[in-house]
């Protein structure tokens, strides 16, 4: 599994916004790759921001991937 999918899953099952850190964290990723599957889940509108440094699944996504 690529770093996308595995991160794109991580914010599937976030039950609460995360800071990129916590999906490093969670992840094991390293947090280039975290950031890189991060900006194109924002580049896609997968994800938004409800405050400055956290991250969550936009609602219309979530349960549809």
């Amino acid at each position: 599994m690529d770093s996308y999918q595995v991160v794109l899953d991580f914010f599937e099952k976030a039950e609460e916004p995360v800071r990129t850190g916590d999906v490093v964290e969670a992840t094991g990723l390293e947090k280039k790759e975290v950031e890189k599957a991060m900006n194109k889940l924002k580049k896609e509108e997968k994800i938004v921001s409800p405050k400055r440094c956290y991250w969550e699944m936009k609602n219309s996504f979530k349960g549809h991937i």
